[in-house]
């Protein structure tokens, strides 16, 4: 787990201790001393030297330097960005010298440049910044699309969530599966003209141009934090130079991330015959760890931990994933197994009892207690933490916990007794809240059933279900009282979920890409966009109005050490983006509150044919503006409006429903258990909470990358083994000589190049504000006539995804307008 706070750490500079940093400099030397000392006959600095660390807290103090992530555009390697501390345009880092050797995701303080150096914008608006992926941002919060059974392994499997309806004397209950709380939605900002020509810069010159047609620019001086992982994946080649000394000792590891420096690693780490033979390993993949970058090598220095196997295929590139973004998925220990019992029997004395209301229900949450078994302190809670979350995976799951708690001792399995918090709330049939209470409980489901079971009940409200169309029930209980709680439970959330909306909160429902795979080979065999349905909304609404309920309760009880859950308002400048591009395609979008900004979604369009289609390229560019949704110790953030949620439009929330997958989880369940008195207060002070907040933050943002690119893996897959694979697709921003688009058969997003295609000729221009790009299709016939085919926002094409030949590469080629005829 990575502990380390805002403070400044100068020990996360320079080599690992333990690690011999051979084949630093092109000419061989390895050279040992202090880099910050003049040192005679060295070569000359390609870059600086880094800060003292008192300066740099200095500076920070003065508002001389700024600190922040560090972003690097994956297309576009030596563009890099900082957040601007004012929510304005980012700060831009110009190439790699001015990056100083940090990499994607390290926390950096950075110095502006004079403002001569700093970048006009043009009046097109094409400044840098528009060219830069960011990562995710989008909080599952507003997202709550359910992992699908087919793709679901280990703990997903095994609910520790079960929601409950009783209504008299009725006593039913029903299993759900799990929560998913991650989504594909890896949104660029789209690079559109944002103003007449008029409205621009009338010189070049940045001394002499107010700041909004500027954008600016800095170096980095220190690097804070290191959180990338400085390990990658890639090749390794001979030198070029076969005369050089280095020739003889080391070899070039090439990262496949364009954003990881090329480095060198000693020929020792290489397979024996790779000298020989290096033809045999050139589509080889490995791994490659860096362990230095001097100041005066274009390259950094590394040692290869290890070889994948052929790029390309689905293991070798998915351990690569796992390695690349520090995800365990080693083997528990033998110590941390050894702090789980074998078996549970034991029966405690906090079981709590259900009430039955005469004409209103009573509607429980019930949550593995993953807290009894996982004890603070012990060698289970140490690896619990670090891991701080399950990574899903296409094929598998990396799990946080054991598979013993997983499946079997915090498996909510029907008809077995097992330990669970619960919250309980006396409810009306409108949804209305008539009273609440927490517990530590004892349960027994009398069925496990899956979402489609639950469809099918909702979607066919009179059907009589027999027997073999269910999983076992227990003989305590009948199917149609089953069906009757899902049915009760249903027509509750629909009430909570619509009064949610009427308070504003934000929804963004992003296409969601799942496949089926062939059970031996694990080849993916079809994909499909995942369809969130009434049986999901209505585990989504009771889990949401569970995370509340206990996120008031912890906080009322312990102020100063509550773990929170907030999510700040969208980046202003990005949002003042949106809202102009809007403006330009004439979309009429209240962009005042997270609640007029669904509401805007929901009502701009009408109910045509490709309505659906026009909503799905609007919801990927509201996702654009909006940040992280954050952990946080309520202790350490003084201004209690911070707290706030922004997509849910509420003042509390935390995450309760999930501990066997979250580590927050299990902190929260820990505070719950002593605010009811069922347990001692926990150990953690405020500022070890937050530590670990920031980590769980650090951990969920690694393991969404790396779900979304366990998807592009089998995706770009499935195109090579299945392709070409023809869709529909809607135009979702408009370039000068490209255009994106939004495939809407499987929810991808591909850049279509003009110069890619069999054109006389393409003309760009704007249409009042709208940018419009003509294209002139050469004739298929010499005596037939040129095909002009215009292209703007929401145009829907036909395109077609075919695979490039290079591994996991492939590209979408824009079909011929009249190809149909």
């Amino acid at each position: 787990m990575n502990n380390s706070d805002s403070r400044i750490n100068p020990r996360q500079l320079g080599t690992p201790r333990g690690i011999k940093a051979e084949c630093v400099h092109a000419s061989g030397i390895s050279d040992r001393k202090n880099l910050n000392k003049p040192t005679r006959g060295r070569k000359k600095s390609i870059f600086e030297a880094y800060m003292l660390k008192e300066d740099v807290s200095a500076g920070l103090k003065r508002g001389e330097l700024i600190q922040g992530p560090l972003r690097i555009n994956p297309k576009k390697y030596h563009e890099a960005f900082i957040p601007s501390p004012d929510g304005t345009r980012d700060i831009f880092i110009d190439g790699v010298v001015a990056r100083n050797r940090a990499l994607n995701g390290d926390i950096v303080i950075v110095k502006l440049l004079p403002k001569e150096q700093w970048k006009v914008i043009k009046a097109d608006g094409s400044d840098k910044e528009a060219e830069a992926t960011h990562e995710s941002d989008v909080p599952e919060d507003m997202l709550g699309t359910c992992i699908p059974q087919e793709a679901a392994k280990g703990d997903a499997e095994s609910p520790d969530v079960i929601i409950e309806a009783q209504f008299d004397d009725n006593d039913a209950e029903h299993g759900q599966d799990l929560l998913k709380d991650t989504l594909t939605d890896d949104i660029k900002k789209l690079s559109l003209d944002t103003g007449e020509k008029d409205d621009g810069p009338t010189t070049n010159d940045p001394r002499l141009l107010p700041d909004k047609f500027l954008q600016r620019t800095a170096k980095v001086v220190y690097i804070l934090e290191k959180k990338h992982s400085r390990a990658a994946t890639g090749f390794i080649k001979l030198l070029a130079d076969k005369n050089s000394e280095l020739f003889k000792r080391c070899a070039m590891f090439s990262p496949v991330d364009h954003r990881v420096p090329r480095a060198y690693v000693s020929l020792t780490d290489c397979p024996p015959d790779f000298v020989t033979r290096p033809e045999d390993y050139s589509n080889m993949l490995f791994i490659c760890r860096i362990v230095d970058w001097k100041e005066d090598s274009n390259f950094a220095t590394g040692y290869l931990a290890k070889s994948l196997g052929q790029a390309g295929e689905i293991e070798p590139e998915t351990e690569g994933i796992l390695t690349e973004y520090g995800v365990d998925f080693s083997d528990f220990s033998p110590k941390a197994l050894e702090c789980l019992p074998q078996m549970w029997s034991d029966t405690p004395s906090w079981v709590g009892a259900g009430l039955c209301y005469f004409g209103n229900f009573e509607v429980g949450v019930h949550i593995a207690d993953v807290s009894y078994f996982v004890l603070e302190e012990t060698a289970l809670d140490k690896v619990a933490s670090e891991r701080a979350t399950s990574v899903y995976l296409v094929q598998k799951v990396i799990p946080m916990l054991p598979k013993l708690l997983c499946e079997e001792l915090c498996s909510l399995n029907p008809m077995q007794d097992r330990l669970t918090f619960s919250v309980m709330w006396k409810v009306t049939p409108e949804g209305k809240i008539l009273d609440e209470w927490f517990g530590r409980t004892v349960i027994c489901s009398c069925v496990k059933l899956s979402y489609d079971h639950a469809q099918s009940m909702i979607e066919s409200p009179g059907k009589v279900f027999s027997p073999e169309e269910l999983p076992p029930v227990s003989p305590q209980h009948s199917i149609a009282e089953i069906q009757q709680a899902v049915l009760n439970l249903h027509r509750i959330a629909q009430h909570l979920r619509k009064q949610r909306f009427i308070d504003g909160a934000l929804r963004l429902d992003q296409l969601k890409l799942s496949f089926t795979l062939d059970q031996e080979s694990g080849m993916p065999q079809g994909c499909y966009i995942y369809q969130y349905r009434d049986s999901n909304k209505l585990v989504e609404e009771f889990m949401l109005l569970a995370n509340m309920a206990v996120a008031h309760q912890i906080y009322r009880s312990f102020p100063e050490q509550a773990l929170l859950r907030r999510h700040p308002p969208p980046q202003t400048k990005l949002l003042k983006d949106l809202m102009e591009f809007c403006n330009q395609v004439g979309l009429d979008i209240d962009f005042s509150s997270a609640g007029t900004l669904h509401k805007s979604l929901n009502e701009t369009f009408g109910a045509d044919k490709y309505s659906e289609a026009r909503k799905e390229v609007l919801t990927n560019m509201f996702s654009r503006p909006m940040q992280m949704a954050l952990y946080f110790c309520t202790g350490v953030l003084e201004d209690e409006t911070l707290f706030r949620h922004y997509a849910l439009n509420v003042p509390f929330y935390t995450h309760f429903t999930s501990p066997i997958r979250r580590y927050a989880d299990i902190i929260v369940h820990r505070l719950l258990s002593a605010s009811l008195g069922a347990s001692s207060p926990i150990k953690m002070e405020k500022e070890a909470i937050q530590r670990q907040a920031d980590h769980c933050n650090d951990r969920k943002m690694a393991s969404k990358r790396v779900q979304e690119l366990s998807a592009d893996l089998f995706f770009a897959i499935f195109v090579r083994e299945c392709g070409p694979l023809e869709s529909e697709a809607m135009v979702m921003g408009v370039l000068n000589e490209a255009f994106d688009v939004l495939v809407l058969k499987f929810g991808v997003q591909k850049r279509i190049y003009c110069n890619a295609l069999p054109l006389l000729g393409f003309h760009f221009q704007k249409v009042g504000r709208k940018p419009e790009l003509t294209l002139m299709w050469e004739p298929e016939k010499p005596e037939e006539e040129s095909v002009p085919q215009v292209i703007t926002i929401f145009t829907l094409v036909e395109v077609m995804l075919t695979s490039d030949g290079v591994p996991l590469k492939y590209s979408a080629l824009l079909k011929r307008p009249n190809s149909e005829k």
